[in-house]
């Protein structure tokens, strides 16, 4: 008989590719997760391994295993989702939600108040992270319900093994000082207009980084200076009003925004950006979870409009 949990090693290991990224993944110790697969090569009676340097490669058989290995994680979990639903007296359990920051605090914490009051079992536990990582933890079971976002023209691969719901869609602003140069006398703001002016955006090689550089290259016609890196909103909204520096923000995360901000549509490019939340296939139907996503839906009709500028 194969153990369901070496069998999840199995899988991991194909999906990372070495037995150090799994150990880091789940917890273990490389050793530990070395001596679990030897147990599962036994216990399959094949070679599921050969050295490859100082990484394990997976034979055929061991391809064609952790394949059903996918199969078969995912059939126990519905499994235990219907348990879960049939048995439901309260709703209630641990629910670990992956979600980047303005989701966090615009849609998760509203959600987070309504189930104190709808479902007060529940207990929702916070996990802040970038959208790639947090699908990966999903993933792996790391995370229960991940908030996660996609850029116009910079799709998220649609991963296996994951139902996703999307939320809404929104558009993506120029953000500048009151009383940029920029903006023109007709209240329009010109891309090109801001080739020299000084750029803050999130971290190097984060999704908003990299939606800059693509928006003011494409759309631009420029290579933008980018001088202030952060992942803190409020920061990036303070260097915006003290004309520190512009930025690109969606429209969800200028509900709030100080005084000294506009707004304005990125010109030339029909650019947005499209909330959606993931879950692994059928896990949903574990009424903690499906009791979250139902919140967040709501928090979504009823999320906080940007200011009019």
């Amino acid at each position: 008989m194969l153990d369901l949990r070496r069998l999840r090693l199995l899988h991991e290991l194909h999906r990372r590719g070495t037995v150090g990224a799994v150990a880091e993944a789940l917890s273990y110790s490389p050793s530990t997760v070395s001596q679990q697969l030897g147990v599962l090569e036994r216990e399959a009676g094949t070679t599921l391994f050969e050295p490859a340097g100082r990484r394990l490669r997976l034979t055929d058989a061991a391809i064609v295993l952790a394949a059903h290995a996918e199969q078969l994680l995912a059939a126990v979990e519905r499994a235990e989702a219907d348990l879960a639903f049939a048995a439901a007296g309260a709703v209630e359990g641990v629910v670990r939600v992956g979600s980047f920051q303005t989701a966090s605090l615009h849609l998760l914490l509203p959600a987070m108040v309504t189930l104190r009051g709808s479902h007060p079992g529940v207990q929702v536990q916070l996990v802040e992270a970038e959208p790639a990582p947090a699908l990966e933890a999903l993933r792996s079971h790391q995370l229960d319900l991940v908030l996660a976002d996609e850029w116009t023209g910079a799709p998220r691969p649609r991963l296996p093994g994951l139902d996703r719901e999307d939320l809404f869609a929104e558009p993506v602003h120029v953000v500048v000082g009151a009383g940029h140069p920029a903006i023109g006398r007709n209240g329009q703001l010109r891309l090109a207009d801001l080739v020299e002016t000084p750029w803050a955006t999130g971290e190097p090689g984060s999704g908003m980084s990299e939606l800059v550089r693509r928006v003011c290259n494409g759309a631009g016609g420029f290579e933008p200076r980018i001088r202030h890196h952060t992942n803190e909103l409020t920061m990036l909204l303070a260097l915006v009003a003290e004309h520190e520096a512009v930025t690109l923000l969606p429209a969800l995360a200028l509900a709030g925004a100080p005084d000294g901000i506009v707004a304005r549509p990125v010109p030339g490019a029909d650019l947005g950006r499209t909330v959606f939340t993931a879950t692994r296939t059928g896990s949903d139907r574990r009424p903690a979870l499906a009791a979250v996503r139902d919140a967040l839906r709501e928090a979504a009709v009823v999320r906080p409009a940007p200011p009019t500028t």
